[in-house]
Formats: structure tokens, sequence, C-alpha cells
């Protein structure tokens, strides 16, 4: 195994608790740390050029996510492939998803590329951004979309190296990448004036060195797991099982960014102030969302390795501990982003009407954010399974269509920012009613079919 083994974590034996918490902590650390340096972009901007360069900026947030959703999505299917083969044993299955997964990042990364240099000023006009932020938001846009294959390559490459429970490497990728996002930030904006094109160019050459980065080290692996560029090539049959576990869970991204980008055009009614306030609240609110999603891939990996190794009552404990331990970090943490949310909305500016637009969307989101990741934990332990059609389209009516329609029938009886984002929290536990009663249901399944296997044995 190498030196790399003793970054990996064998989730198939031994106890639960304290395996969930070293795999966690450090994908929370990363993450957090991840959403701290893309905050960086918004303060820098909000406090060293103006609210219209922050507000252009968070204007095209949902456009962002909805063109890289997809590819997330997918990385979630081969970090269930990857973790699976871990769990069997099965090396050589392992190996080719790590050069089918790499060959797609780059290829598929480039075209995805290309795709959103050109549908995003369109697609901004669309969301009625306001003609002051339109050139603005186009240019950060074009830099960021440019930068894709980045992105996609550390996305695949990281899911390789969660799967063997190596969630460290990944953190001290993203503290080092980070830190030079934040001075090249500093440099681009103060010295040489750039203002939004400035923190777009840092965080792309940030991306660059992250991937760059991840690729050395599954180059270096010294297991299955290592990447070797001769051998990149696409195993036809991975790829569809990949795409089969991953699509679901990146159109179900693309539809919270559809919901999120028509949620956004509503935000963008209430003006520049709004849109800047907004933008300085979710990315606090961001902080503990991203809590969620280090939950959602604990307790899908945990769930794929013991599901490859037919340890199904193992899941069931990972699962319940994944999702109590989620509840608990969001309730900590999003009293504690509220109780604070002044001091922390005044770094990104300085300008009371932006701060009050800011304190309205903390007060609707992070007291109920434990919701969120509740939703997470629970739909990482269905794709871990192998489940991915049904969280698909139960996420998809509970998210995107529900929202869809409280903004156009619920909204306009009561046209306010606590109206409009009361839509999320509302749709986080029709969706836990929902995927739960699956969940609950397919665990049953599993195991009751392992005990009448074992039943026929001793016969």
């Amino acid at each position: 195994m190498g030196s790399a083994k003793k970054y990996q974590i064998d989730m198939c034996h031994g106890p639960l608790f304290n395996k969930i918490v070293i795999f966690t902590l450090p994908l929370i650390a990363a993450n957090v740390i991840g959403t701290l340096f893309n905050s960086a972009d918004m303060i820098v901007v909000g406090r060293f050029a103006n609210a219209k360069a922050l507000a252009a900026v968070g204007a095209t947030g949902g456009l962002t996510m909805l063109v890289l959703n997809l590819f997330f999505g997918i990385s979630s299917g081969v970090s269930v492939l990857a973790s699976r083969f871990i769990g069997a044993r099965d090396r050589k299955s392992l190996s080719r998803t790590v050069h089918t997964a790499m060959t797609v990042a780059i290829y598929g990364g480039t075209a995805m590329a290309l795709l959103g240099i050109l549908i995003s000023r369109p697609m901004l006009q669309l969301m009625g951004t306001p003609p002051e932020i339109l050139r603005k938001a186009c240019i950060y846009m074009w830099i960021y979309c440019a930068g894709i294959p980045f992105v996609v390559l550390y996305a695949f490459g990281s899911s390789v190296l969660r799967a063997t429970g190596d969630t460290r490497r990944p953190l001290y990728y993203m503290i080092f990448s980070g830190i030079i996002n934040v001075l090249l930030n500093l440099f681009f904006v103060i010295v040489c004036k750039m203002d939004v094109a400035g923190v777009a160019i840092a965080t792309k050459i940030a991306n660059l060195i992250s991937a760059v980065l991840v690729i050395q080290a599954l180059r270096k692996a010294k297991d299955s797991t290592r990447f070797v560029w001769k051998r990149m090539r696409i195993d036809w049959k991975l790829l569809g099982e990949m795409l089969r576990l991953g699509i679901p869970a990146g159109i179900q991204g693309s539809c919270f960014s559809i919901s999120n980008i028509i949620i956004q055009s509503s935000i963008n009614s209430f003006g520049a102030m709004a849109i800047a306030g907004n933008t300085a609240g979710a990315n606090i609110d961001g902080i503990i969302y991203m809590t969620g999603v280090c939950f959602f891939h604990t307790s899908l990996t945990f769930t794929g390795q013991n599901y490859g190794a037919k340890k199904y009552h193992r899941i069931v404990r990972a699962v319940l501990l994944s999702t109590a331990c989620a509840a608990a970090c969001d309730i900590i943490i999003g009293w504690s982003g509220l109780i604070f949310g002044r001091e922390l909305l005044g770094i990104y500016s300085t300008e009371p009407e932006v701060i009050e637009w800011g304190m309205l969307r903390l007060k609707v989101m992070m007291p109920l954010y434990f919701l969120c990741s509740t939703m997470d934990s629970i739909s990482g332990a269905l794709r871990g399974l192998g489940y991915s059609f049904i969280p698909m389209i139960v996420s998809i009516t509970g998210v995107c269509l529900f929202r869809i329609f409280w903004v156009y029938v619920i909204f306009p009886l009561n046209r306010t920012l606590t109206m409009l984002l009361s839509s999320y929290p509302v749709s986080w536990v029709m969706i836990i009613c929902v995927n739960g009663t699956i969940l609950y249901f397919a665990l049953k399944k599993l195991i009751n079919s392992r005990r009448m296997a074992i039943a026929g044995r001793r016969r």
C-alpha cells in the first residue's frame, strides 16, 4: 500500500464512531476552509472594490453550480464504485475505475468549459441580472468557466481518495491552494485594480494547483488507486455504471441549481443591495451547508464499502451515527452563525443596508440548516446502496418543483425575502420524510435477504 496507507481507513472493521469522526473532520475542515477561501473573493471585492462588484460575483452563484453539478454528481458515482471495489477487494476493477474517471474528467471538463462560456451571458440575462452589474458578472463567468477542467479533475481525484478513507490530503491541498487564492485575490484587486476579473483569475489558479496536487497523489499511490497517464482509457461498462449512479445525482444537483437560479431571479428584483446582502449571507450559511455535504460523503462512503463487504448491519449503525453527528454539528454552527451574524456580515461589507439584507437570510436559514444535513446524510446512504434514480425523483419534486411552485404561487402572497427563503426548510422536511422511508425499507430488505442467505447455508 506504500506511504498512502497511513491516510486510509478500514471502514468495514472496528468501532464506527471514531472512524466516522476521523473520516469526516478533515472533510469538514477542507470544505469549510474551501468555502472560506471562496468567501475571500466576496470579501476582497466587497471591501476593496464596491457593492456592485460584490453583487456581480454573487449573481453568478446559481449559474456556476448549474454548470458544474452534473460532474459533481458523476464524481459521487466514482466514489460509490471505488468504495465498493475496495470493500470487495477487487483491485483490477478499482484501477479501471480510476483511469476511466480521470479520462472523463479531462475530456468532459473541457467540453463543459466551452459550453459554460457560450451560455453565460444569455443565462445571466434570463435570470434578470440588473444591467449595472451584467458586464462584470459575464466577465466573472467567462473566466470561471475557462477553469472548469481543473475543478472537475480535483473533484474526481479527491473522490477516489475519499473512497479509500483518505480525507486528510485533500484538506492539505485545499489549505495550500486556498492561501494562494487569498494572496492572489489581494494582489489582483488591490494592486492591479482588476475587481471581479482579478478574483476569478485567482480562483482558477488555485483550482489548477489543487488539481495538480491530487493528480500527483494518485500518481504516487502504491496500490490499485495509482494513476498512470499511459493507462488513460475508458472502460465503457464501468463508465455506464458510473453514470447510472452519478448522473441522477448530477441531475438532482442541476435541478437544485435551477431552483436556486429562479430564487436568485426573485432576489434580483429587490435590487443590487439585496443581491449583495444575500450574497454575503449565502457565503456564511454556505459554511454550514458544507458540513452537510461532508456527511453526505461520509454516509455514502461507509455505506459503499460495507455494502461491498456485505456487512449490512454495520451500514445501519453508520447511517444513524452519520445523521446524528450531521444534525448536531449544524445546530451548533447554525446558532453560532446567527448570534454573530452582524459581525460576520460586516466582514463582507460595511454598508448598513447590505448587512440588513444579509441578516434576513441568516434568520431564516441558520437555525434550520440541521434539516439540510439530515437530508444529505440520508441521501448519501441511499446512493451508497446503489439507489440513484428514486432519490433523484424525490429531490427534483421536493426541491426543484416545490420551490418553483413556492416562487410563483406562495411568494407573491407576501413578497418578502423571508417568505422567499422559507421555501428551503420546508422542502428539506419533505425530502427527509420520503427518502427516510425509502432508506428504512431498503435496509430492512438487505438485512432480511442476508439472514435468509445465512439460514440457507446452515441447512
